[in-house]
């Protein structure tokens, strides 16, 4: 019998890929959702060789897993066709390998990051650190000026319910009275948030000023082991320049390979359909 859940992975074959897969699998058996594998290719004449490839991965994953797995192959381009899949699939939650700043495969930084902005779901993104028996048991949930930053703790909630996570907020250590006040009260309503549903978690300010935060917020995540960093992507100016495009491509390739949740504003995915609501 399908699950009402379906998550979308996207792949290119490669070890990237298979840990995205594996990633897909322990969410999957965690929250109880169908995998659906995806492959993308240019013109007609690779996709009986796609539709192979993408059947030995099924088969091979289904003899070792008790999950639900689907393949599809399909002729497009990745920067249309994985969000116009997610939706055809009616999927909740995309997750997709990237082969860091200086890969070679199609599915670099640079080109992830544009193939994530473009998504109407959440986006998990990993490189090639394999996944961890007790799941995302540390989850790094940076705060800075914008309102909606706060539109990502109910997902980050979701997930810390589902594998008993303790969640760790970080924000710069701005000196502006203005901006200072402003991020004392997204850390007010966070910690009032996670408490209301008996999360556990902690609050870090960096030493520096929005400026260099994200050099102290992968130093941070990374120092504590962290199994899983969340971050509400926006690709218009910041009033920090917090995550511009160049940063967020830090955050997503970083050296420590921790996978990073993206999720885009409210007005561009359904809050009600994310993956993990109890």
């Amino acid at each position: 019998m399908a699950n009402e859940k379906k998550i979308l992975v996207p792949s290119d074959f490669t070890r990237v890929s298979d840990t995205a897969i594996e990633h897909a699998l322990l969410v999957a058996k965690t929250i109880g959702a169908d995998i659906y594998v995806i492959h993308i290719v240019e013109n007609k004449k690779h996709i009986a060789e796609a539709r192979m490839k993408l059947d030995a991965v099924r088969d091979r994953i289904m003899r070792e897993n008790n999950v639900m797995i689907q393949t599809v192959a399909r002729i497009g381009s990745i920067f249309e066709d994985i969000d116009k899949m997610a939706v055809e699939l009616d999927a909740s939650l995309i997750i997709m390998g990237t082969h860091g700043m200086r890969g070679m495969q199609f599915l670099t930084g640079s080109r992830a990051l544009k193939i994530v902005t473009e998504s109407s779901v959440p986006f998990i993104i990993v490189q090639e650190r394999q996944t961890r028996p007790h799941g995302f048991h540390k989850l790094v949930a940076p705060l800075d000026l914008h309102k909606e930053t706060k539109q990502k703790l109910s997902l980050v909630a979701d997930v810390a319910k589902y594998f008993n996570s303790k969640v760790h907020l970080i924000s710069p250590g701005e000196t502006d009275e203005f901006l200072k006040n402003q991020l004392e009260r997204n850390i007010i309503f966070a910690e009032e948030y996670l408490s209301d549903k008996g999360i556990p978690y902690e609050v870090e300010i960096t030493n520096n000023k929005s400026d260099g935060f994200v050099k102290d917020l992968l130093k941070y995540s990374a120092g504590i082991d962290a199994d899983l960093i969340c971050i509400m992507n926006f690709y218009d100016n910041s009033i920090m320049s917090f995550f511009s495009s160049n940063y967020e491509q830090q955050v997503i390739t970083n050296e420590a390979q921790i996978p990073v949740l993206c999720v885009n504003p409210v007005d561009t995915y359904v809050m009600d359909k994310a993956i993990f609501s109890i």
